[in-house]
């Protein structure tokens, strides 16, 4: 039976963003909100105070007298007829679509709870029975709809993170045209329209700057808490806030192709998707509607051959009340909703539950380097001025020649000359050199940079204080980029792809939690045993052409291990599917990745570490509530009977009630705990 459907179906103002439904059993609140419960307690509960006031037997317990008028003893069996038509019906509903989905459950169980206590109660309204039992009925009717009304609450609660995301949309948009600005409701944007953000407003719709800068805040997007500042041809997703300048933002994406949107399916996809935990839940639920009618059957049928009727029907009754699977059923859908909203905040997209469940036993993980562990784009990592030059004068010349390529290498150069805030020098007769590198004049000199082919057709002397240098960022892998000016070194650059910060910090959290690290890249050996030495991996696959990835997994997967693979869904997706668990990184608006079954918003490797303590936090709280239930059921079910009345303890069918809706509140309880889970890192 499926708990794990949205229970308030309210529309969203925003088009194409109403809050997903999901598709699994049968819905047992199908059609009913939270409010509807909510009044349903209110006015049942009002209805019991005087069933139970004017109740004979509650009358006699507390030794009081109530006021006595023509038609007063029918009080209770006329509100509490109302109590079991007005409150207890709705199960009764519940319970015939069960069967005739032929999957009785928790609502059947219920069903034939207060049917047998309303039939006890009207028996001994005409005399059939001494033991007068309306109050317990509209008692019994009373805390299960509280109950209902709780669990609903924390589900809708815990499914907030689908409402949250949709609200995360403004209503309107201030489209552009010319030099006008007109406010139109998003429904109307298209793709190509210009739109401007103000200072303090929500993006309307994904797209990317075309003029303006500003700060943009993605926390509610990536869970990172820091800014992104964004100027042209910046991307920006829809929902994020904008501050500290306006932008003009070309439109890219619309309505259900929006990075929201993708978002809001893969968290309802996942709150819906088959979990091995929820399918035990199910057949143990399943077991335990045959458990508690054969319990049910046997008590009955020995009270009843022991002379005790009264007994018999309440006793029964009793047992298929506290017998009811509530706790159980509550127990996986409530921590699946709230760990997938959990992660959905902390830029962790769970797309398949299993991956998400399979992700706490890991032997390994393995990243693909480029773009994961690395940024993908080359950075100057060293600097080398020969005698007679500094660092300084060193980048300002290379930066004025590499200004006007546009090679990967040299755009490297000119962005370390920019980080560093160094003068912008003008060159003239700039000119490539296929194979050397480039050269240009600078200040009435010709520079030249490049690799080492160009020192040895130029004949340069290096140093021996640079040629050591250089040669240790040879031996590591980096590549390295000579100055030269008129024949003589100027010095020279280390440039490789930069590393990122949050890696060194990912593998030791990994190897912290037991799991061994592996590198798939297609570099050198030589380049990729060096990132592996500084970062700390454990394995490495170098010259793995993108075809040869998945095959390079199942190598490590050999002996039974069972590995993630941590890519960046495109060029791995062979990889991603073959591996256990296929993680997605760097997702930024690109969130349809069908390949891997989690996805990283952000693209910092650490992510996966959240992901690992997720699924293991979300598991023990999967199992310690199974355990609850299950022990609650095991031992209620023989006390609800009777077996312990010989020493004088009997279990009143109110109080069984109550035990039944504890049982619920304290595994909802327990779910809940699970939102202390902190999955933010530090920034570096």
């Amino acid at each position: 039976m499926d708990h794990n459907e949205a229970h308030e179906k309210a529309d969203d103002p925003h088009a194409g963003h109403k809050m997903p439904a999901t598709h699994g059993g049968h819905d047992r609140h199908a059609g009913h909100s939270v409010a509807m419960f909510r009044d349903k307690f209110w006015l049942s509960f009002a209805l019991t105070i005087p069933v139970v006031f004017w109740s004979t037997d509650v009358q006699h317990w507390l030794g009081y007298t109530a006021p006595s008028f023509p038609g007063s003893q029918f009080i209770p069996a006329i509100l509490g007829t109302v109590v079991f038509v007005y409150g207890g019906l709705v199960f009764v509903r519940g319970a015939w679509g069960e069967l005739a989905d032929r999957k009785p459950g928790m609502m059947t169980l219920i069903s034939l709870a207060i049917i047998v206590a309303f039939g006890t109660s009207l028996a001994a309204t005409f005399g059939l029975f001494e033991i007068e039992v309306w109050w317990e009925l509209a008692s019994l009717i009373t805390i299960m709809v509280l109950g209902h009304w709780l669990e609903m609450k924390a589900i809708s609660q815990a499914r907030g993170a689908l409402n949250a995301l949709a609200a995360l949309l403004p209503d309107t948009a201030e489209r552009v045209s010319g030099t006008e600005t007109q406010t139109v409701p998003i429904a109307e944007l298209h793709l190509g329209d210009i739109v401007l953000v103000r200072p303090g407003t929500r993006v309307p719709a994904d797209g990317t700057v075309v003029d303006g800068s500003a700060d943009v805040d993605e926390s509610m997007i990536t869970g990172e808490s820091r800014t992104v500042s964004k100027g042209p041809s910046g991307k920006v997703i829809a929902g994020t806030v904008a501050s500290g300048g306006s932008l003009r933002v070309r439109i890219t994406a619309v309505g259900e192709q929006t990075a929201l949107s993708g978002i809001m399916r893969l968290v309802a996809a996942a709150q819906a998707s088959g979990s091995r935990t929820q399918a035990l839940a199910d057949r143990a639920a399943t077991v335990l509607f045959y458990v508690a009618v054969a319990s049910g059957a046997i008590t009955f049928t020995y009270w009843w051959l022991a002379g005790d009727k009264e007994h018999a029907l309440i006793r029964t009754a009793t047992v298929l009340i506290i017998a009811c699977p509530h706790a159980l059923g509550l127990a996986i859908p409530l921590v699946i909703a709230i760990s997938t909203s959990l992660g959905a905040q902390n830029g962790l997209l769970v797309k398949d539950r299993l991956a998400l469940e399979r992700a706490r036993n890991l032997d390994m993980v393995i990243f693909d380097k480029t773009g994961t562990l690395t940024r993908g784009s080359p950075a100057v990592s060293g600097v080398a001025a020969a005698p007679g030059s500094n660092e300084s004068d060193l980048l300002a010349l290379a930066a004025a020649v590499e200004a006007n390529s546009e090679h990967p290498l040299a755009k490297a150069v000119v962005a370390e000359a920019k980080r560093r805030n160094l003068p912008t020098l003008q060159a003239a007769d700039f000119e490539a050199l296929p194979g050397r590198g480039a050269r240009a004049l600078v200040n009435g000199k010709k520079i030249e940079i490049g690799g080492p082919r160009l020192l040895s057709e130029d004949k340069v002397i290096v140093p021996p204080e640079i040629g050591k240098l250089t040669t240790a960022w040879a031996s590591e892998g980096k590549t390295v980029l000579s100055v030269v000016a008129d024949a003589k070194l100027l010095g020279a650059f280390a440039v490789e792809d930069e590393i990122r910060p949050e890696s060194h910090e990912a593998v030791a959290e990994l190897h912290r939690l037991g799991i061994r690290v592996a590198m798939i890249t297609g570099d050198s050996k030589t380049v990729a045993d060096s990132v592996a030495h500084r970062i700390g991996i454990d394995e490495v696959a170098a010259e793995v052409l993108p075809a040869d990835k998945a095959s390079a997994v199942k190598r490590f997967q050999s002996g039974g291990k069972r590995v993630a693979m941590v890519g960046d869904g495109v060029n791995d997706a062979p990889a991603l599917a073959t591996a256990n668990v296929g993680i997605a990184i760097g997702a930024g608006t690109d969130v349809a990745i069908e390949s891997a079954g989690i996805v990283l918003v952000r693209s910092d490797p650490r992510d996966v570490v959240g992901a690992i303590e997720l699924s293991r936090a979300t598991y023990r709280k999967m199992i310690q509530n199974l355990v609850w239930a299950t022990a609650y059921n095991l031992v209620a079910i023989p006390v609800a009977a009777g077996l312990f009345v010989r020493w004088g303890f009997d279990l009143p069918m109110s109080v069984g009630a109550v035990a039944m809706s504890l049982s619920t509140v304290i595994v909802a309880a327990n779910a809940q705990l699970l939102r202390q889970l902190n999955l933010q890192h530090a920034p570096l």
